[in-house]
C-alpha cells in the first residue's frame, strides 16, 4: 500500500450510504485503494461518513468526496419532505390529483391512491396562459403573484409548473423572479424537466422541490462539517452541526469539493444536487450499476444483469451491452419523469425479517430490521430472525468472518427466535432457515425475470454480477435459476456501488420538447444549441473542455401515436429519421416509411472522463497463494447425492485466491467486505483481475 501523500486535494473518496452500512473506498494519486465499510446511522447518514472518514485517515486528509445519498429517497419514501407551495396556470391546481388514467388496483372494491405531496389548500392558480406553440394568449396576472408572497415565505419550497411553459418559459421564469423575493428556495419546471406532458412535468417539478429542504440542510450540514479550517471564519464548529463531528477539519479531515451521484450513472456538483435533489432519488444504486458495467467489461462479458443485494432491499438492473435508461419511473407512486438508469428494487435484504402471516405462510421482507438493531447475530439488540441470521445459522456465513474479523457474529442469539419461528413453521430450526432464504431468494429471481426474460432476453447470453453485502451468497443459485451463463463476484463486491461511485464520470443532461415534423429544417440548429449548452455547463463546473464527449438523442414517434423511441440524433435529419424507422421495426415488427415521424424532445448529454479503476483494485487482491485457514459447518439441504445435514466444509480468505485458481464447491470465501457461497455443483475460477467467476461444473 502506497503511503498517502500529505496536503492538497489529492485523495478522492467514494461513500455510498446504505440502510445498515455506510461504504467507502478512496483513491491516492498513487493508484492505491482504500476501503471501509460502518454501521450507518440514519438518524443523520454524515455522522457515519464523517466517522468512516475519521478511522479511515486517523492521521487527516484533505479530499475530494463523492457521494452516493439515500436521503432523497428515504424522504419520499417516508413522506418526510418540506411543505411546499405549488403555484401553476389558473385551472390546472389540479393536475396532481387527477394524474393519468392509470389504475394500479385494478380490481380492488376501495382502490387507495396516496394523497398528493402538495395538499389542495397549498395549489395556486394564476391568471396567465402560454398555448402550445409558445404564443401568449392571456398576459400573466403580476399582482395575483405578489399576493402569493406571503404564502411562499410560510412554505419550505415553492415549485411552478404553468401551462406549456417547455415552449415558453416567460410566465413561469416571471412567476420564479417574483417570489424569489420570498427567499424561500423555487423550483421551475423550465429548470427541473422543460418536458411537454403536464401531469409528468408538474408531479416531477413538485418532488423536486418536496425534497429540497432536506437535501439542502443534509448537504450543507455534511459541507460545513468538511469545509477546510482555513476557509472558515474561525476553526469552531459550524452552526449547527454536531459538537462531536464538527471538528472533523481541527482533526485534518476535509473535503475542497464534494460531489453527488446522479440517478443517471454521473456525477452532480453539491449545489447542483441542492438545487436538483429529484437528480438523486437512485443515487447509491447507480453507482452500483456502473460499477458492474466496468467488472462485466473487464472479464470480456458487455451483457449482464445486476444483482445488488443490501441490508434492506435488492436492485437489479439489465445491460444488455450499455446501461438502460427510463423516464417511466415510479417512487412511492410519485411519476419521475428524469432519466434514470433503470434499476428494480425489491423489499428483499440482508436485513429482511421473517415472520409467519396470518394463513400460516412463510413471508420474508420488506420489513427490514436496518442498521439499528440489524440482525439478531450482529448483537445490538435485534429480535426477530432476518436472512442474514439464516445465513449464520446455516453456516454459510462463519461467525468469525464478519467484517474480516473485526466483529465476531453471535449465532448462539440466533437459536431462541428461530426455534419460536420454526415452531410456528412446524419443522426444525435448520429446515426454517433454509425456509427464510428460500423465499428471499425467489423474491430475487422474480424481480430479475421481470427485467430479462420478461423483456425478450434470453439469460443465458448474459451474466449476473452479483455484488452489495449479500449478493455473493445468492449468486451461484439466481445464477442456476434464472439459466444465466455465469456468475461475477467482483473484488470488494460488498463496496462496489461505492466503488462505482468513484469511477462514475460527471455528467450534464438536458432536454427541450419540440413538436416538430423531424424533417424541420430548424431541429439540427436547436440541437446544436442544446449540445453546446451542455457542454458548457459542464466545463463551467470544472470539467476541462478537452475531456468533455456529447451525445445527441431525440425522442420521435408516428404523427398520432402516444409514446416516444429515443433514437440517435447526430448526422443529419434524414439519419434521425431513418433511426427512428429501424427502432420501429425492431421493437414493434414494423415500420410505416410512408408516415410522418414526429421529433417530440431534443435530448444532450455532456459527459466528462470516468476512472478505470480495474488495475488499481485487481492490486488489492494479487498476492502469494495460500492454504485454507479454517473450515465450518454447514447445514446441506439435501438432494440427490447428499443426505440433509451439516458437512464440514472449508474457508477461504480470498486474498489467498491467486489468478487462475479453480476451486470446487461446497465451499466459502470470505472478504472484508462480503461472503461467498460456493454450493456443491459449482465451482469458481478466479480471473486474472481478481473478479471470481461463478460457474456449474460439467461433471
Amino acid at each position: 500500500m502506497s503511503r498517502l501523500p500529505e496536503g492538497g486535494s489529492t485523495v478522492v473518496v467514494a461513500v455510498d450510504t446504505g440502510g445498515t452500512f455506510t461504504d467507502l473506498v478512496s483513491l491516492d494519486p498513487a493508484g492505491s485503494v482504500r476501503t471501509l465499510k460502518v454501521p450507518s446511522t440514519p438518524e443523520d447518514p454524515s455522522q457515519a461518513i464523517l466517522e468512516g472518514l475519521a478511522r479511515l485517515f486517523p492521521d487527516g486528509v484533505r479530499a475530494t468526496l463523492l457521494h452516493g445519498s439515500t436521503v432523497a429517497t428515504n424522504a419520499l419514501l417516508e413522506r418526510r419532505g418540506g411543505d411546499v407551495l405549488l403555484v401553476t396556470t389558473a385551472g390546472f391546481e389540479d393536475v396532481l390529483e387527477i394524474g393519468r388514467q392509470n389504475r394500479p388496483q385494478l380490481y380492488a372494491l376501495e382502490p387507495h391512491r396516496p394523497p398528493p405531496l402538495v395538499p389542495e389548500r397549498r395549489r395556486m392558480g394564476v391568471r396567465g396562459r402560454i398555448g402550445p406553440e409558445g404564443t401568449e394568449i392571456e398576459p400573466l396576472d403580476r399582482d395575483a403573484v405578489h399576493e402569493l408572497l406571503s404564502a411562499a415565505r410560510d412554505a419550505d419550497a415553492v415549485a411552478v409548473a404553468c401551462l406549456h411553459s417547455y415552449a415558453n418559459p416567460d410566465h413561469e421564469r416571471a412567476i420564479g423572479s417574483l417570489l424569489a423575493e420570498s427567499g424561500t428556495p423555487v423550483s421551475l419546471s423550465v429548470d427541473v424537466l422543460p418536458e411537454f406532458r403536464e401531469y409528468e412535468r408538474t408531479a416531477t417539478t413538485v418532488v423536486n422541490a418536496y425534497v429540497q429542504p432536506v437535501m439542502r440542510r443534509y448537504l450543507g450540514r455534511l459541507e460545513a462539517a468538511l469545509s477546510p479550517a482555513d476557509d472558515r471564519d474561525d476553526a469552531g464548529p459550524p452552526e449547527g452541526a454536531h459538537t462531536d463531528h464538527a471538528a472533523g477539519p481541527a482533526r485534518g479531515i476535509s473535503a475542497d469539493r464534494i460531489e453527488v451521484m446522479g440517478s443517471a450513472g454521473g456525477r452532480l456538483p453539491i449545489g447542483r444536487a441542492m438545487r436538483e435533489p429529484v437528480h438523486t432519488v437512485l443515487s447509491g444504486p447507480a453507482g452500483g450499476v456502473v460499477g458492474a458495467m466496468a467488472w462485466g467489461r473487464a472479464v470480456g462479458r458487455d451483457g449482464i444483469v445486476t444483482f445488488d443485494m443490501g441490508g434492506t432491499s435488492t436492485d437489479v438492473s439489465l445491460c444488455p451491452g450499455r446501461p438502460l435508461r427510463t423516464r417511466e419511473f415510479e417512487i412511492a407512486e410519485l411519476p419521475v419523469a428524469i432519466p434514470v438508469l433503470d434499476i428494480h428494487t425489491v423489499g428483499a435484504g440482508g436485513g429482511s425479517i421473517a415472520r409467519v402471516d396470518a394463513g400460516g405462510a412463510l413471508r420474508v421482507g420488506p420489513e427490514s430490521a436496518g442498521a439499528d438493531p440489524g440482525p439478531i447475530c450482529y448483537g445490538r439488540g435485534g429480535r426477530r430472525v432476518t436472512v442474514t441470521d439464516a445465513h449464520v445459522w446455516l453456516g454459510r456465513i462463519p461467525p468469525g468472518a464478519f467484517r474480516a474479523g473485526s466483529h465476531q457474529l453471535d449465532r448462539d442469539a440466533i437459536a431462541g427466535p428461530l426455534g419460536t419461528l420454526a415452531e410456528q413453521l412446524g419443522t426444525t430450526q435448520e429446515r426454517a432457515a433454509a425456509g427464510v432464504l428460500e423465499v428471499a431468494t425467489t423474491t430475487m429471481e422474480r424481480a430479475l425475470r421481470v427485467i430479462s426474460v420478461e423483456r425478450g432476453f434470453d439469460p443465458a447470453d448474459l451474466a449476473l454480477v452479483a455484488f452489495g453485502g449479500a449478493g455473493a451468497l445468492h449468486a451461484a443459485d439466481l445464477a442456476s435459476r434464472l439459466g444465466c451463463a455465469e456468475a461475477l463476484i467482483p473484488p470488494a463486491a460488498g463496496l462496489l456501488s461505492a466503488w462505482g461511485i468513484l469511477a462514475a464520470p460527471p455528467v450534464k443532461e438536458l432536454a427541450r420538447s419540440v413538436l416538430r415534423p423531424i424533417d424541420d429544417p430548424a431541429l439540427p440548429g436547436l440541437r446544436d444549441e442544446l449540445v453546446a449548452t451542455a457542454r458548457r455547463d459542464l466545463v463551467d463546473e470544472g470539467v476541462p473542455d478537452a475531456d468533455v464527449d456529447t451525445e445527441q438523442w431525440v425522442d420521435a414517434r408516428y404523427v398520432g401515436q402516444s409514446f416516444e423511441i429515443r433514437v440517435p440524433a447526430a448526422g443529419s435529419t434524414d439519419a434521425w429519421t431513418e433511426a427512428f424507422h429501424a427502432a420501429h421495426e425492431r421493437r414493434y415488427g414494423y415500420a410505416r416509411r410512408e408516415r410522418i415521424v414526429e421529433a417530440v424532445t431534443l435530448r444532450a448529454i455532456a459527459r466528462g472522463p470516468s476512472r478505470d479503476l480495474v488495475s488499481a483494485e485487481a492490486s488489492e487482491y494479487a498476492g502469494d497463494r495460500g492454504n485454507p485457514s479454517a473450515a465450518t459447518d454447514v447445514w446441506m439441504g439435501g438432494g440427490e447425492d447428499v443426505e440433509a445435514g451439516r458437512r464440514e466444509v472449508a474457508v477461504l480468505p480470498r486474498r489467498d485466491l491467486a489468478p487462475g485458481d479453480r476451486r470446487r464447491g461446497p465451499l466459502v470465501v470470505i472478504d472484508a467486505s462480503e461472503t461467498t457461497w460456493v454450493p456443491r455443483g459449482f465451482e469458481i475460477l478466479v480471473h486474472p483481475t481478481g473478479v471470481l467467476r461463478l460457474r456449474r461444473t460439467s461433471g
